[in-house]
């Protein structure tokens, strides 16, 4: 089991992410959840629950990871980045305060293998790096029962943690945020550095891998860095990499207009010169959404919202058209939902 802090003089160092947290006795890490409780850190969220819902696997975001099916969705509070513009700030940016109830692992196992089309727990909502041990403990046993493991995180995260969590993950949907440490600075808190790190170590290790940016109008709608960011993605992660542009609407500290739909298609059409499946999501479009057969164009996915509908598939995610392997990850009841 790998250590996740040291002393340091008269305060207790998280060695969970890269801001490497040196924290007084009493006080708790940027976090708001890892608290110096004398000799240790302990996690206060461990098993407290902010979202619990069984959702398609589609709204991670993940089209490639088992497409049409469900899966048992879960977070907590807190979060180790402090994004002014972030979707679910009213969990992330806030910190445990008043809540006792707690969930036992044992239970939300039962619950994933009774839902319906349930391939298994996905960690969401706000970032689950910083729940560590509570993911560990359910994930461990969850793969145990034959269950998939999903994390949605920022990546910021060191080596060592990730290394752990990636033996306990099946897939990631990670975000990367821009493609230019100012804009991490100054809007997160944090360095892209590691992040950049993160997805190459996930994707090294072969585990299923998508990636999301959320373009927000004058800080990282530049078609320039757009094409640098998704050269960098085809180069250093595989230009197969599903890659999710997503539309910013205002919220938390950041009253911007919403993002027009012109600059998400122009920044599609720019990142699908180096990749080969992008997509668009927060937004109603008739381009962006389904997904094609890189080889001979057939439509093997049609979506609208999170409504999919499979075809031109075989029972392993093979296009009927030409045997390209389209998804590696794949359900046989699937089918019940193709034409």
């Amino acid at each position: 089991m790998i250590t996740l802090s040291r002393k340091t003089e008269n305060k207790i160092e998280c060695l969970l992410c890269p801001h490497f947290c040196k924290i007084a006795e009493g006080k708790t890490g940027i976090c708001g959840v890892r608290k110096n409780i004398g000799e240790t850190i302990d996690l206060l969220t461990y098993g407290v629950i902010s979202g619990y819902a069984l959702d398609p696997i589609e709204k991670k975001p993940l089209y490639h990871f088992y497409p049409g099916t469900n899966i048992l969705s879960l977070g907590s509070y807190g979060c180790n980045m402090r994004c002014d513009f972030c979707q679910n700030y009213n969990i992330s940016q806030h910190t445990l305060s008043g809540y006792t109830s707690k969930t036992e692992p044992e239970k939300i196992i039962k619950d994933a293998q009774s839902a319906l089309h349930n391939i298994g727990i996905a960690f969401t909502y706000n970032e689950p790096v910083i729940w560590f041990e509570f993911i560990r403990d359910v994930a461990v046993r969850a793969k145990k029962k034959g269950l998939k493991t999903v994390m949605v995180s920022n990546g910021y995260v060191n080596k060592e943690p990730l290394d752990e969590i990636i033996s306990f993950t099946d897939a990631f949907n990670i975000d990367l945020k821009a493609f230019n440490s100012e804009f991490y600075k100054k809007l997160t808190g944090a360095d892209i550095e590691p992040v950049k790190s993160a997805l190459r170590q996930i994707a090294g290790s072969g585990k299923h891998l998508e990636v999301t940016t959320l373009v927000i109008p004058g800080h990282n709608d530049d078609e320039k860095e757009m094409a640098q960011q998704a050269e960098w993605i085809a180069g250093e992660l595989g230009k197969d990499i599903p890659f999710h542009l997503s539309r910013y609407f205002p919220m938390y500290k950041r009253e911007d207009p919403s993002t027009p739909h012109d600059t998400i298609k122009r920044l599609m059409e720019t990142a699908s010169k180096y990749l080969t499946f992008v997509y668009i999501g927060n937004m109603v479009s008739d381009a962006g959404q389904n997904t094609k057969c890189p080889k001979c164009g057939k439509t093997v996915t049609k979506r609208s919202g999170y409504n999919i509908k499979l075809q031109n598939l075989d029972q392993k995610g093979k296009c009927s058209g030409c045997g390209t392997h389209i998804f590696k990850h794949f359900a046989s009841f699937s089918s019940s939902i193709q034409n």
